[in-house]
């Protein structure tokens, strides 16, 4: 659905979730597609820091044709990279469609001395094959000057708080220290400082689209559930579920905070007008909760094309409901996040 309409300003956040950063892909490849959205910023941690430093990089060189055709690039390379990957699904898996590597003996091996063995044993060299990718996909240096704001977080190992970097900050290192999961990478060292993976301490960062952009409206990406139905018994579901609660708790307790600054604040000041202006709108889709934590390490293209589609899919369903409510309103009730505290 195409509107025709005045241009909206929108600034978008994106979670992070390893390989289910393809479903973030696929929302950004259907908003692209809208002449009426205008991108002003975009936040984005671990696979979605990845994907706003693609998007930001395609779009300054291609305009939105460009950032198309630099996401579908930067996934392919990522597939293609992963092609002789140990983690694969089984024989059985792959008869039956099960998206999932809990029956991979490799990746049952490699969960359970993640728990026991550092990253700094099982990789003394600190390789990571998405360093190569990143440099080959992404010109920092366009980055740097990109009309389209980008921020980036991850969290410091030494004082636990997220630090947000800004376009001329991007680089190589930046990225992969949002992606770093402790127990799978050595922390990367910025400015003298070792960083871990961004999620810790925003999954993704709000504030500064609001502090920092002309839009109005954030567009949150949401890959992690909220809410599932059931409560875990395997040790390997309980892990699961602690680790959406954790990834999700910062970016829900950032969204109370607007919610009470939006009820107190004064619109009659510069600082009161920012957040009482605010207008937060959310796409997700129900069936990522049926995906394991497992298949956040397949790469497969086929898993990735999958993910895409549900992706466009969900932002086709958010455009046909609340197209009319970008610039408008809110479409995500955020004070009813102020009733469950």
């Amino acid at each position: 659905m195409t509107v025709d309409r005045e241009p909206v300003l929108i600034d978008l956040a994106l979670q992070g979730g390893g390989s289910h950063g393809a479903f973030s892909w696929g929302v950004l490849d259907r908003l692209l597609e809208e002449p009426w959205l205008e991108i002003d910023g975009v936040s984005g941690t671990s696979a979605g820091a990845m994907n706003a430093a693609v998007l930001v990089d395609g779009h300054a060189a291609g305009g939105r044709d460009g950032a198309r055709a630099a996401l579908e690039t930067f996934w392919r390379s990522v597939s293609d990279a992963a092609r002789f990957s140990p983690f694969q699904r089984t024989p059985l898996d792959l008869l039956l469609g099960r998206w999932t590597l809990d029956h991979s003996p490799l990746y049952v091996a490699m969960d359970l001395m993640a728990r026991m063995v550092s990253p700094y044993d099982l990789n003394p060299g600190g390789s990571n094959p998405l360093s190569t990718i990143l440099a080959r996909h992404i010109d920092f240096a366009r980055v740097a000057q990109a009309p389209i704001k980008l921020f980036i977080t991850a969290t410091s190992v030494r004082t636990g708080q997220g630090r947000v970097f800004r376009n001329d900050e991007i680089t190589p290192d930046v990225l992969l220290a949002s992606a770093c999961l402790p127990t799978m990478f050595q922390s990367i060292e910025i400015d003298g400082d070792a960083y871990w993976d961004g999620g810790y301490s925003g999954n993704p960062t709000i504030t500064p689209l609001v502090r920092e952009c002309r839009s109005r409206d954030t567009i949150i990406v949401q890959i992690n559930p909220v809410e599932r139905p059931g409560t875990p018994r395997s040790a390997r579901d309980i892990l699961n579920r602690l680790n959406e609660v954790s990834f999700n708790a910062v970016l829900l307790k950032e969204l109370r905070m607007i919610a009470l600054l939006r009820q107190v604040a004064d619109p009659g000041n510069c600082e009161g007008a920012l957040w009482a202006g605010m207008r937060i709108h959310r796409i997700a889709s129900e069936e990522m909760a049926e995906l394991g934590a497992s298949s956040k390490l397949i790469a497969e293209w086929d898993f990735f094309c999958k993910l895409r589609d549900l992706g466009r899919a969900a932002a086709e369903a958010f455009l046909q409901a609340h197209a009319g409510d970008l610039g408008q309103r809110s479409s995500f009730d955020l004070d009813a996040l102020l009733t469950r505290i």
